[in-house]
């Protein structure tokens, strides 16, 4: 039988996620003689179709939005804004404990917890303590896992000037033209240390062009942006981009509170919504940016989010940006 796992693309976190489930379900579970993966992308419109979920065997999502789909195996989440629909949650919260009390029949087999910063630590916990597998070999994974999911870094300077392996890593999967590419890393995850995932010939011919890359983005956004009322905003549209270094905004203007980015790749508007991590507002003054990016049909975490429009929707991802800046200025007064 096979297992079709489907994790969150071009992201460190949803690599690691699938890495550590398919190790999970080898050691734990032994059901599946095979895997295949299955990159997602948030957009405008179904995020799944219900072609994807093989009949024949197991389909399990990490690290990405909850799906009703029966076929669904297994769901491993850690998002404020896991659930597309108000009906979704209501699914998934039926299907963890029976009416008598009793766990329910999902209660094994999906699993959400908006309090832990990675999904990749929030597999490893359940791995370990609902099925006794020993986690005690991944603690450089799961410790950068936090730090790259969870914008944990020292200091803006950390985070783009990238001198450690995780985050050189990083830049790599979420610069990857294609789902293929970070395909490649997952089975390498949990199997060697960071620095020998670098040390790999495919991932060392692609550090020197994108490094080169990731400067050039650093001084567009220099050039792009500004900051007013305690939010940095800038719009890159015009210069299509797979992705870029998120904290490049707080290290060219580390007064800022929030940053709104808009940008655009080969199939959506994106607009990028973060809180600084190194702001010295108390966490209690901070705006929820999952909550403002799900009234426009994105979400995230409590401190980023993103909104998607389809790539032919430009003006109106202008628009929905340009109210989201006018209300953390708000906040900001």
């Amino acid at each position: 039988m096979n297992c079709r796992v489907f994790y969150h693309d071009n992201c460190f976190d949803g690599a690691c996620s699938a890495s550590l489930f398919t190790k999970f379900h080898r050691e734990c579970i032994g059901t599946a003689a095979s895997f295949d993966y299955v990159g997602m992308k948030h957009k405008a419109g179904n995020l799944f179709e219900d072609d994807e979920f093989q009949v024949d065997g197991e389909n399990a999502i990490v690290d990405f939005k909850y799906s009703p789909s029966p076929l669904v195996t297994w769901w491993f989440d850690h998002h404020q804004s896991a659930f597309t629909t108000p009906e979704d949650e209501a699914e998934f919260r039926a299907g963890q404990v029976n009416p008598d009390g009793t766990p329910g029949p999902k209660a094994m087999r999906e699993f959400f917890d908006p309090k832990y910063t990675s999904c990749t630590t929030w597999i490893a916990h359940i791995a370990s303590t609902k099925f006794g597998m020993d986690v005690s070999g991944l603690k450089e994974l799961l410790h950068w896992a936090d730090i790259v999911d969870g914008a944990k870094y020292e200091s803006a300077k950390a985070a783009v000037e990238m001198e450690a392996p995780a985050m050189k890593i990083t830049m790599v999967i979420e610069s990857a033209p294609t789902s293929a590419l970070v395909q490649r890393f997952i089975p390498l995850m949990t199997t060697m240390s960071l620095q020998e995932v670098l040390d790999q010939p495919f991932v060392q011919e692609l550090i020197g062009p994108l490094m080169e890359k990731h400067w050039e983005g650093v001084e567009l956004i220099r050039e792009r942006s500004y900051l007013e009322r305690g939010v940095i905003t800038f719009d890159i549209t015009d210069q299509p981009t797979e992705g870029y270094n998120k904290f490049i905004p707080y290290y060219l203007h580390p007064e800022g509170t929030y940053n709104v980015g808009l940008s655009k790749s080969s199939f959506r508007n994106k607009i990028s919504v973060g809180t600084n991590p190194w702001t010295k507002k108390p966490a209690s003054e901070l705006a929820n940016i999952a909550a403002i990016c799900e009234r426009f049909g994105g979400g995230g975490h409590a401190r980023v989010g993103a909104v998607s429009f389809p790539v032919e929707k430009e003006e109106e991802a202008r628009m929905a940006a340009a109210q989201i800046v006018m209300e953390l200025r708000d906040r900001e007064e």
